[in-house]
Parts: structure tokens; C-alpha cells; sequence
């Protein structure tokens, strides 16, 4: 068993599992590292890779502010970032466009809030929907920007942005302008770039064509925003896996990250950075099917994404377990295979790492803090305080 795995069983010895433990040693290494690759640049965090508001404070520093190469908050709902600016983050970037008219209102009437959360919006209908709702003047946002890569009729990355040429996104920054928006900034999240392993060339050639291409535009549709709005606060771009890129660039002001924090399964074949994970779960066995296969309770938390086997929970310890072929991880069961499992026995623990940072957190309503000297504390998820942000 790993240290950090050593720190966890012996921490949480006396609870029941499921549950989940973060190990704070290797979660404040993680942190160090992500500030280290961004050379530099401010680094806001991805609430939506976090999911717990202890740890945001960690990061940030206690308040929700800013500390050691972290700034800001990069929320996933406007909910949310409501919740955030009230329980004291200053600094909220809204990462998607949102509908929310109840919460629009909200934001409209509350001029802190006005203040704090930049929205994100990538369409004159967002303006529209922003406006109806929220129908005060000094509303902060930020344009999304594609950033995918094109080779002739292929796009390589997500689908988010329908806005790509520098004259388009200055149109519609003009257009934000002339109706009292305020044009804080624009956002490039270069997924395929981020968010892509490196398992083979083909993807280490397609990221660096991906990169140079996208540096070469990003700073051409800066200068056609600036053009008609002034200076941009933020030129917000990269993720984890993509920090390096992102921060070399002059014209970026930040990057964003937060799965590094937690460092889940799917970070684990990057070149550019050393995965340490630092935030695990365990699950009872509680059946004995066969001498050589063990059942334990609970463990379907399959993450987000393209259905396959790398959106699938792996057991950690004891080494050399796998999940079945027929079952693999269930929502009330997950039967493991391998030698280890002959010598499981009901009651033993089994540990996982989970495949997509902050979705775990939707699984449990509490974390388990460990910290060097192997003192213990149990804080909130999101969930466990009540709250579904989507």
C-alpha cells in the first residue's frame, strides 16, 4: 500500500464504508505543482472538478480568495456562484451560459453579485435571455471562444462555442457593450489539448498543431475585442492537462484547473506532469459468490463523457483486482476479480480511484481530510450541503 493509501486506511479505520478520503498531503503537492506549471500565471480553479467547498477554501485560502499562484473560481451553474459570492468568493467566471431566469433576477437585484460573477456567453440570444431577466445595467461577461481544431471538414475538440473568427466575436462584444454589458473577457478551453491523454503521436501531433494554431488566433481575436471595448481583464484558456501551453502564451492573463487537485484516473498517461492522486474511496465486501470473486456494496460511479472503460472506477488496493467483464461497477454491487479477491473476506475494504475528479463528490455527502500526521476531519460535499447544481 502506497503512503497516502497507508494515511486513509488508518485514518478512517473505524468508519463504515462507502466512503470517500482525501489525503491532504498529496492534495497540497498537487496544488504546489498546478502553480508550478502555470509558471507564473494566476490559476483559477474548476469548481466543477471540486465539488466541496472545504477544498476550495484550502486552495484559495480561507474565504474563498485567492492564495499562493490560485485566483478565482471558475463555477459550472449560476446557482452556484451565487452560493459561492455569498459565502465569500470575490471572484466567480461563470464556465457556461445559463438560463436560469430565477437566478438572473437574483443576480440583477444584488449588486455584490453584479460585481463578483462574470457570466459566459457565446450568442446575441444569451444577451437577450440576460437581459429579460436581469434587467440591470453593469452585468459582467465573458465570450467563449471555439477552440477546437480543424483540419479541412474534421473538428477535433469539444462542441461549445458557435463563434471562432475574430471579427464574429467582436461583433457580438460590441454588441454586449452597446447594450450596458460589461465585456470583461474571453475564454479559450482547448479540450483537446487538455483533456486528452498522451498515448500515441498522433495526439501529441495533434496537439501541438492544436496549440500553435490556437496561439496564433487567440491572440488575433483579443486584439479585434480590445478593439471595440478596450482592455480585456481576463483571457482565460487551458485545464490540467494543458497548463504549460496555455501560460506561455503573452496574451493569456489565466489559466484554469482543478482536476489536478484531485488527480483522478483519467490523468494518469500525461507527459507533462506526474499524476499523484490524492482523493480515493473505499466499499465493503459484503458476498463471497465464489472462493475466487468477492462482491462489494455500492461503487457504480461512472464518470461523465463517452461511454467506455476509461469512465470506470479502478480498484487500487489490494493490488492486482478488477472489476467483472459481466458487471463491472454496479449501483449496489460490484464484484472484483483477481488474486487478491481469494483472500478477501466479508467486512475487508477495497480501495478505488474514480475516473473524473469532482463527479466522485456527487456520491458522498461527506470527505474524510487526512493530514500528514494522520489527524482526521469530515467535511461537506456539495451534496452534503444540500445542494444539486445539475
Amino acid at each position: 500500500m502506497s503512503p497516502t493509501l497507508d494515511r486513509l486506511a488508518a485514518a478512517t479505520d473505524t468508519f463504515d464504508p462507502p466512503l470517500a478520503a482525501l489525503d491532504l498531503t498529496t492534495l497540497r503537492a498537487n496544488a504546489a505543482d498546478l502553480v508550478r506549471r502555470a509558471d507564473g500565471t494566476p490559476v483559477r480553479i474548476a469548481s466543477k472538478s471540486v465539488r466541496c467547498r472545504a477544498v476550495l477554501e484550502i486552495a484559495l485560502g480561507e474565504g474563498l480568495t485567492e492564495a499562493n499562484g490560485f485566483h478565482g473560481i471558475m463555477a459550472y451553474s449560476l446557482r452556484e456562484a451565487i452560493w459561492l459570492v455569498r459565502s465569500g468568493a470575490r471572484d466567480v467566471l461563470m464556465g457556461y451560459p445559463t438560463t436560469d431566469r430565477a437566478a438572473l433576477a437574483e443576480l440583477a437585484g444584488d449588486r455584490s453579485l453584479r460585481d463578483r460573477i462574470t457570466l459566459m456567453i457565446d450568442s446575441p440570444t444569451h444577451l437577450d435571455v440576460i437581459r429579460a431577466a436581469a434587467d440591470a445595467p453593469g452585468v459582467r461577461v465573458c465570450i467563449d471562444v471555439d477552440s477546437s481544431l480543424r483540419v479541412g471538414p474534421i473538428h477535433i475538440g469539444v462542441r461549445r462555442s458557435p463563434l471562432r473568427d475574430p471579427a464574429e466575436v467582436a461583433a457580438l462584444a460590441k454588441k454586449a457593450s452597446a447594450e450596458n454589458f460589461v465585456v470583461a473577457g474571453v475564454m479559450f478551453y482547448e479540450a483537446q489539448i487538455a483533456g486528452l491523454p498522451d498515448t500515441h503521436r498522433p495526439v501529441e501531433w495533434m496537439k501541438r498543431a492544436s496549440a500553435k494554431e490556437l496561439s496564433t488566433r487567440r491572440g488575433t481575436v483579443v486584439n479585434a475585442v480590445q478593439e471595440v471595448v478596450g482592455e480585456l481583464e481576463i483571457v482565460n484558456s487551458g485545464g490540467t492537462g494543458s497548463l504549460e501551453v496555455s501560460s506561455a502564451d503573452p496574451t493569456v492573463t489565466e489559466v484554469t484547473a482543478g482536476s489536478g487537485l484531485y488527480t483522478p484516473t483519467l490523468f494518469d498517461r500525461y507527459r507533462s506532469f506526474a499524476p499523484s492522486p490524492a482523493l480515493f474511496f473505499a466499499l465493503p465486501a459484503v458476498r463471497k459468490p465464489t472462493p475466487e470473486i468477492a462482491t462489494l456494496f455500492g461503487g457504480g460511479y461512472i464518470a461523465s463523457g463517452p461511454v467506455g472503460k476509461s469512465r470506470v472506477p479502478s480498484p487500487t488496493w489490494p493490488r492486482g483486482l478488477k472489476v467483472t467483464r459481466n458487471e463491472g461497477a454496479g449501483e449496489v454491487q460490484t464484484p472484483v476479480t483477481g488474486r487478491p479477491a481469494v483472500d478477501l473476506a466479508i467486512g475487508d475494504r477495497v480501495w478505488f480511484r474514480h475516473a473524473k475528479a469532482g463527479e466522485l463528490c456527487e456520491r458522498f455527502n461527506i470527505v474524510h481530510l487526512v493530514d500528514s500526521d494522520g489527524t482526521h476531519s469530515t467535511v461537506p460535499t456539495y451534496r452534503g450541503e444540500g445542494l444539486n447544481f445539475g
